[in-house]
């Protein structure tokens, strides 16, 4: 009897293997412009408030999505931010599920994005890239960008939408998520 019992267990583990759903790539998000842990530069820097920079949004390209993704949100956001409740830089959604990476600068359908996105309102009170600005001698501030697979193909919001409202609707719909952290730190000027 105690040898019937290995070969059961045995037996049952390579039928709950043979069961199981193969594994899915890993999704994953790359940038030829920005890299983890590491400062962004001045091209994703604001172009205000202070800062002087080109507010370029940066080259995106994502891989390993699930197979049932029906559409992609991107966003950008500090933690750091001294607001209590962080800073959105970036909102878009609807892309649309063909679509696997963003050029820099991409700041319009037609102009980078693809036919359909919506870019919805910043921190800055308007819709677009908003790079990089951090109070003069604070701490690093963390730059979270997030590409989003969704379960639907649209989100029933517009331009208008506000970070939070988007974060709402993206964490009812997502299917996964996958994200690169770069830092930037606004140096204190030396006066003498």
């Amino acid at each position: 009897m105690t040898l019937i019992r290995p070969t059961l267990a045995a037996a049952a583990l390579t039928f709950s293997a043979l069961t199981l759903p193969a594994q899915a790539a890993e999704f994953t998000l790359t940038s030829s412009d920005i890299a983890e842990g590491q400062s962004l530069s001045i091209a994703q820097v604001f172009n205000g408030f202070g800062c002087i920079g080109l507010n370029k949004s940066p080259q995106l390209s994502w891989s390993g999505a699930p197979a049932d993704t029906k559409s992609f949100a991107i966003t950008v956001y500090d933690p750091d931010a001294p607001t209590g409740s962080g800073w959105w830089h970036w909102t878009v959604f609807n892309i649309p599920a063909s679509v696997r990476s963003l050029p820099a600068g991409a700041t319009a359908p037609g102009k980078g994005l693809p036919a359909g996105s919506i870019q919805g309102r910043t921190d800055f009170g308007s819709s677009g890239f908003g790079g990089a600005c951090p109070p003069e001698g604070d701490k690093p501030h963390r730059y979270q960008f997030v590409v989003w697979a969704l379960k639907t193909e649209t989100l029933p919001l517009d331009a208008q939408a506000s970070g939070a409202m988007l974060g709402f609707y993206l964490n009812a719909q997502a299917l996964a998520t996958a994200k690169l952290t770069a830092v930037y730190e606004r140096q204190k000027p030396n006066v003498k």
